[in-house]
This record gives C-alpha cells, structure tokens and sequence, in this order.
C-alpha cells in the first residue's frame, strides 16, 4: 500500500522560511532510515502558494488564480510517498517525524492502485508504464 504524507503548510512555511540545518539534517536522516527500511518512495517540500497557482476548470473553461491563497490550514507544504503494509505501519512512522519539525500537522492518505479498478485497467496501466515510465 502507497501512502502520502502530506506535511501541512503554516505562517513559517508560506512566509517562505526555509529549515535551518538542524531539521534539513533531522529530515534527511529521518528519510534515511524509511529507505533502510525499505519504505521510502519519494518526498519534497514545496515553495509557498505565492509561487503556485491554482486552475479551475468549469464547463471546459479554466480560470487560472495566482498565489497566495489565504486559507493557509489547506495548503501542503511538502510531501513524502512511502510504501508500507498497512495504514496501521504508515501512522508508526509519521510517529517518528523529526521533532525538530514540531508543532506540525501530517495528513496520511492512502494513494489508489490500478488494482483498485479492476482487470482492465490494470492491463492499460501497465501498457502505459511500458511505453512511459
């Protein structure tokens, strides 16, 4: 099972406040041991919601809107894909999160696999990875 932890955005974060060394290391270390353990996927922070936009597409048409966007609770400031048995072993290890990092929110949620939709697509995602990925 894939899971995404999505670290959740605060005033640090959208003000554009980088980690000092101190949590870039707690992190790294952190990410270390999930790829020891043969858990970790991928993962990155993400700039503030100044430098994003977001797309609405209603009726075919997309009205684009710049950052940043106020509701600072919603935003995700960066994200970490791990792959583990369970969502009971995912929540285990967002327990282990640097506490250099604290306070912090991390929403977990479970990623969809092909298998989830049935034979046929299954057989069409794995065409697409042969050609793409």
């Amino acid at each position: 099972m894939r899971f995404m932890l999505i670290r959740k955005a605060d005033e640090k974060t959208e003000a554009g406040e980088l980690p000092g060394v101190e949590l870039i290391n707690a992190m790294m270390k952190y990410n270390q041991e999930m790829a020891e353990a043969g858990v970790f996927l991928d993962g990155a922070g993400l700039r503030p919601s100044a430098a994003g936009a977001r797309v609405k597409i209603t009726g075919g048409k997309p009205a684009v809107t710049d950052g940043p966007f106020v509701e600072t609770k919603e935003l995700i400031a960066g994200f970490t894909l791990i792959q583990t048995k369970s969502k009971e072993e995912a929540i285990e290890w967002v327990k282990r999160w640097p506490i250099e990092d604290a306070p912090v929110e991390i929403e977990i949620r479970q990623l969809f696999e092909p298998e989830d939709f049935g034979p046929e697509a299954v057989a069409a995602v794995r065409e697409f990875e042969k050609k793409f990925i």
